[in-house]
């Protein structure tokens, strides 16, 4: 007997997604007239019939889309998450949000759990490890799904990637140490072999290079206890390094925390630059000098290359980098500034 055609039929034919298709049965006013023609079209052509019964049996979960992040107590990710979900909200759609807490097994059991609940997309910033089975479950949903901040899956044309330009960031960073006076950059924080680790190295090696400067990196969790045992480390067995570019702001607190218990003023005979520029950075004392990611406006635009995808088929970019800028305090300028 012949397969009844389903939505997923319909998707296929019109070049749309899922949650088009499922928009346009609907009424919504969300899809372009060209679109719904389109839609309209292939449901004729395949014969596909609305089943309203089942349909409204599936309603609480229309419009839902799934958010996963790596590590949610980490203030820079909560940020991007609670951003992004108040820009999907301002659009009509709800989100559930899941931390992977950094465990691969976690995370594909979350993806899992929101597949079965019918969300009709997935943002993720990934866990490292991996995750290959997971991402293969979803390129066999046919789900909109966006690689936010880290890219764990190279298949970019069917999960699209948008993240920081966090290379430039760190030649900001080395530079405008160097620019105030100091003459060995140290590099600290993240975990050896990681791309994100990479990256916000990338800038600082390439600095240290043309200046002929050797280059001293100590690598460890983005935590600020690591922060903490690296200004130690520093003070000993590198006493002749007088500033750092820090993985990310949480070490860079951290650092200077270190530098405080021994005594030593943080701005005056040792300078820092950390990464992400979340809210405590200018809370701090000395205040932290950081290499400002747009966390807010960053999640405003994925949830609208998000929902271009899943309303009108547009797929984003399979890579995109967002500027960053450098937004120097007293850790760097010196204590009075």
């Amino acid at each position: 007997m012949k397969r009844r055609p389903t939505i997923m039929d319909v998707a296929a034919l019109a070049g749309v997604s899922k949650s088009t298709v499922s928009l346009v049965l609907q009424g919504s006013q969300q899809v372009r007239p060209e679109t719904r023609k389109a839609v309209e079209a292939a449901m004729a052509e395949i014969g596909y019939v609305y089943n309203r019964a089942a349909a409204n049996l599936r309603s609480a979960s229309v419009g839902l889309v799934g958010v996963l992040i790596n590590d949610l107590r980490n203030p820079f990710f909560t940020e991007f998450a609670t951003s992004l979900q108040m820009a999907l909200a301002a659009e009509g759609y709800a989100t559930v949000i899941a931390n992977a807490d950094e465990d691969v097994e976690l995370q594909a059991k979350l993806v899992g759990s929101m597949i079965e609940h019918g969300v009709s997309a997935l943002v993720i910033s990934p866990s490292y490890g991996d995750a290959s089975g997971t991402f293969d479950q979803l390129a066999r949903t046919g789900l909109p799904v966006l690689q936010v901040l880290r890219k764990m899956d190279d298949r970019t044309d069917l999960f699209p990637f948008a993240s920081f330009d966090y290379a430039s960031g760190s030649v900001r960073a080395t530079r405008h140490l160097m620019e105030q006076g100091a003459r060995t950059v140290a590099f600290v924080g993240g975990l050896p072999g990681r791309a994100i680790t990479r990256e916000r190295k990338s800038g600082w090696r390439e600095v240290l290079r043309a200046e002929a400067m050797d280059e001293i990196a100590l690598h460890g969790k983005s935590t600020r206890a690591y922060g903490m045992q690296a200004a130690e480390m520093l003070m000993t067995d590198y006493p002749d390094v007088d500033a750092a570019v820090c993985f990310n702001d949480l070490v860079a607190l951290g650092l200077m925390a270190g530098f405080a218990r021994a005594g030593r003023r943080v701005g005056d005979t040792f300078r820092v630059v950390g990464f992400d520029d979340i809210e405590e950075a200018s809370q701090s004392w000395p205040q932290l000098s950081s290499v400002a990611c747009d966390i807010t406006g960053f999640a405003r635009d994925s949830a609208a290359r998000l929902l271009a995808w899943m309303v009108e088929g547009d797929r984003p970019e399979p890579e995109i980098r967002s500027p960053v800028r450098l937004v120097a305090r007293a850790s760097s300028l010196g204590p009075d500034r």
